[in-house]
C-alpha cells in the first residue's frame, strides 16, 4: 500500500478516526493500532507480518530478559551472550533475505570457479550442477519489505537496554507498536526506541495538541516531491539513462545524474515527510530525517543532513562501539571505511553498493586527515568566505553525484557504460535531447525544495496558521488538485521501499 493511492488514504481514513475514538480505552487503542500496523503490512505478505510480530516478540522478551539481569553483577557473561544471540539472531534474519543471493552468486560461486577448474572437468561438472540446483533456490528467496529499517529499530532497542540507556518497554505490545508503526515500516525514518516506545506507553490523549497544520504541510509537500518532481524526473530523464547508457551523450548522461540526485532525495524525503506527517495526525513525533543536503559544504556535512536516522545510527552502533575518532589517525581512518562499508552494504547486496560506501569511507577519511594537515579554514567553518563556502557546496553536490553512478548503476557494467557515455559528446540517437525547459525546471525546483527541511519551513507555516480555517483548507485543495493534475499516471513505489 503506498502513500499516495487511494487506498491509503481510506485505510489512514480508518485508522484516524478508530485511534482517536478509542482514547479513552488505551489498551484497546493499542491493540487496535497494533492490528492497523500488521493489516498494512501485510497486504504484501501476510507471512512477513507474523515474522514482524515474532521478531517484535523475540526481541522484548530478550530485552527484558537483559534488563532483569542487570542488577545482577554475577550475571553479566550471561547478558554478553544473550545480547550476542539476539543480535546475532536480527543480522543473520536480514543476512539470509537480502544477502544469500548475492553471497552465493557474486562472491562463493566466482571463487570456487577457478579452483574447480584447477582441479579437472569433473569437479567442474560438479559445480555447474550445484549452480543449477541452487539458482532456482535462490530466486526463491523474497526480500520483505523495509527489513532494514525493523531489523535496525530492533536492534538500537536490545543495545540501548543492554547499555542502561533505556528500559525496556512497559508491555511488548508497546515494543510490537514502536517496531511495526505503519508511518515509517518500510522506509524510515529509524526511529529510537527510547523516543517512541515512550509515545507508545502513554499514548496522545485528546487534550493533546495536534499539530494539523504541521501535518497536512508536510503531507503536501511530501506528495508534491514525490508525485511531481521524483516521479517525473524518474520516467522521463533518469530511467532511460541509466538502463542503455550507451545510447545517450554525455550532456544527457549528465542531467540524468543531477536527475537521480534530485529524484532520490525528493523520493526518500518524501517518504520521511509523508510519515512524519501521518504520525503527527495521530499524536505521535518523529525527528527530522532530511536537513537541506545538496547544501552541504564537506561530505561529513552531508552525512549530517542526508539520511540522518540511518548515519546516526551508524555512528552510536558501529562506529563510536569501534572506536570512533579515539585511537589514533589510522584507527579512525578504517573505523570509517568499515562503518561506510557496512553502511553500502545496508543498502543493497550487490558490488556497487559495496564501492559506493567504499568510495563514501574513503573520502571522508582523506576529508578528515586534509583538514588535519593542511592549514586553511574548511567550507563549514564560520570564518570561511561566502565564496568558499558556495564553491564547497558545488564540489561536495557533485561527489555525491558522482557517488549516485554507483549507487543506481545496478552493476558494473552499467556504471562502466555510464563514464563511457560521459565523455561521448555524440549520440547513438541523434534526436535524442534530454537538455529541456521542464527537466531543468524541475531539477531546479527539486533542490530549491530543501528550504522546506527540518526548522526552516516553521516560520513560513506559523505565518499561514494565521489565515482563517477556510483558507487554508482552500489552499490545501487546490495544491492537493495541481499536484495530482500534474503528477504522470499511477505510482512508482518509493525507492527505499528496496532496502
Amino acid at each position: 500500500m503506498l502513500f499516495p493511492t487511494t487506498a491509503f488514504a481510506v485505510f489512514f481514513f480508518c485508522v484516524f478516526h478508530g485511534h482517536w475514538a478509542l482514547a479513552r480505552f488505551p489498551r484497546a487503542r493499542s491493540v487496535f493500532l497494533l492490528s492497523a500496523s500488521l493489516f498494512f503490512y501485510g497486504l504484501w505478505s501476510w507471512k512477513f507480518a507474523l515474522m514482524l510480530l515474532g521478531s517484535a516478540l523475540l526481541n522484548h522478551a530478550a530485552a527484558c530478559r537483559i534488563d532483569a539481569l542487570s542488577n545482577n553483577p554475577a550475571a553479566g557473561r550471561t547478558r554478553r551472550r544473550l545480547v550476542v544471540g539476539v543480535v546475532s539472531l536480527n543480522l543473520g534474519l536480514l543476512a539470509f533475505f537480502k544477502y544469500t543471493g548475492f553471497l552465493v552468486a557474486d562472491v562463493l560461486f566466482p571463487l570456487l570457479r577457478p579452483l574447480a577448474q584447477a582441479l579437472g572437468p569433473e569437479t567442474v561438472w560438479r559445480l555447474i550442477r550445484l549452480q543449477e540446483e541452487t539458482y532456482p533456490w535462490i530466486a526463491t528467496i523474497v526480500l520483505p519489505v523495509g527489513i532494514s529499517f525493523f531489523t535496525f529499530q530492533a536492534l538500537s532497542y536490545v543495545l540501548d537496554v543492554y547499555r542502561r540507556q533505556a528500559p525496556p518497554a512497559r508491555s511488548w505490545i508497546d515494543f510490537a507498536n514502536y517496531l511495526a508503526f505503519f508511518p515509517q515500516l518500510v522506509a524510515g525514518p529509524i526511529v529510537r526506541a527510547a523516543h517512541l516506545v515512550p509515545q507508545m506507553e502513554t499514548m496522545p490523549t485528546r487534550e493533546t495538541t495536534l499539530e494539523a497544520p504541521r501535518a497536512m504541510f508536510l503531507i503536501l509537500m511530501g506528495l508534491l516531491k514525490k508525485i511531481v518532481i521524483a516521479n517525473w524526473l524518474a520516467a522521463q530523464v533518469a530511467d532511460p539513462v541509466f538502463a542503455a547508457p550507451e545510447l545517450y551523450s554525455g550532456p544527457d548522461v549528465l542531467i540524468a545524474v543531477y536527475a537521480y540526485a534530485v529524484q532520490i532525495y525528493c523520493d526518500f524525503s518524501a517518504y520521511s515527510d509523508i510519515a512524519i506527517g501521518a504520525a503527527l495526525l495521530l499524536g505521535f513525533h518523529f525527528p527530522a530525517n532530511f536537513h537541506a543536503p545538496y547544501s552541504a559544504t564537506t561530505l561529513q556535512d552531508f552525512w549530517r543532513r542526508w539520511h540522518i536516522s540511518l548515519s546516526t545510527w551508524l555512528r552510536d552502533y558501529l562506529y563510536i562501539p569501534l572506536g570512533g575518532s579515539r585511537r589514533g589517525g589510522a584507527r579512525t581512518y578504517l573505523n570509517l571505511l568499515v562503518t561506510f562499508l557496512l553502511g553500502g552494504l545496508w543498502h543493497g547486496a550487490a558490488w556497487t553498493f559495496v564501492l559506493w560506501g567504499a568510495f563514501h569511507g574513503v573520502y571522508l577519511a582523506l576529508e578528515r586527515w586534509f583538514r588535519e594537515h593542511i592549514r586553511w579554514p574548511a567550507p563549514d567553518t564560520p570564518v570561511a568566505s561566502t565564496l568558499w563556502r558556495w564553491l564547497g557546496r558545488i564540489w561536495i553536490f557533485h561527489v555525491v553525484c558522482f557517488s549516485w553512478l554507483l549507487f543506481r548503476g545496478g552493476n558494473l557494467d552499467t556504471v562502466g557504460a555510464l563514464l563511457r557515455s560521459l565523455t561521448a559528446w555524440t549520440t547513438a540517437v541523434p534526436a535524442t535531447t534530454l537538455w529541456g525547459g521542464a527537466a531543468i525546471t524541475l531539477i531546479s525546483l527539486g533542490l530549491a525544495t530543501q528550504i522546506l527541511d527540518g526548522e526552516r519551513s516553521w516560520k513560513l507555516l506559523r505565518r499561514a496558521e494565521r489565515l482563517p480555517a477556510w483558507a487554508l483548507g482552500l489552499a490545501g485543495a487546490a495544491l492537493l488538485t495541481i499536484i495530482l493534475a500534474l503528477g504522470p499516471a499511477g505510482v512508482a513505489p518509493f525507492i527505499y521501499f528496496q532496502f
